[in-house]
């Protein structure tokens, strides 16, 4: 069935898609979806960030999970991570209800640090750009990837979004501080 296939692609690629966005997406009822999902052998959005999250928090980097800002869900040290930040009202202007742009920073910075495989990681420099506004209760998806390597300094990119847009962009320059490090 072709809208099997369009779902079990769009979750792979998204894979924190919730069913509302999947109805919208393929202009079905969410109730067809949960059944598509249940045929298909594909957990809720809920099971599948707690899977994914089982995984990447085995994997020992610069950062606690705590120190971490958003839920760390995926991680491939030195190569990759997606971190999950669902904006409350403590991170929010109090009249417009806009994301303070540091807790947006501050999640893609921990992320890029918490990639790489290192005891101590410092960031050197970051080039930034706000895309769009964030508002209370959007859940940003952050997902860093290595792009270079000189020795023990890294470049990472950093694309965080809301839904399929993207609102933030970085990219930091990181350096490792560790002895214990093996370029």
């Amino acid at each position: 069935m072709k809208r099997h296939q369009r779902l079990s692609k769009f979750i792979e690629e998204n894979l924190f898609v919730t069913d509302e966005e999947l109805s919208r997406f393929l202009g079905v009822s969410i109730p067809t979806i949960r059944l598509d999902r249940q045929i298909l052998g594909i957990p809720e959005v809920r099971e599948r960030v707690k899977h994914v999250a089982r995984d990447a928090l085995q994997n020992p980097t610069a950062l606690s999970t705590h120190e971490v800002v958003g839920e760390l869900v995926d991680l491939e040290l030195n190569k990759s991570g997606i971190s999950v930040l669902e904006i409350t009202e403590d991170m929010v202007l109090e009249k417009t209800r806009i994301a303070r742009g540091h807790h947006l920073f501050a999640q893609a910075n921990s992320l890029a640090v918490a990639v790489i495989g290192a005891e101590v990681v410092l960031t050197g420099s970051a080039r930034i750009r706000y895309k769009r506004s964030v508002y209370l209760h959007e859940k940003i998806v952050a997902k860093a990837m290595v792009k270079g390597q000189r020795g023990t300094t890294f470049l990472v990119s950093v694309h965080s979004k809301v839904g399929q847009e993207i609102v933030f962009k970085a990219q930091i320059v990181l350096s490792v501080q560790d002895h214990r490090f093996k370029v």
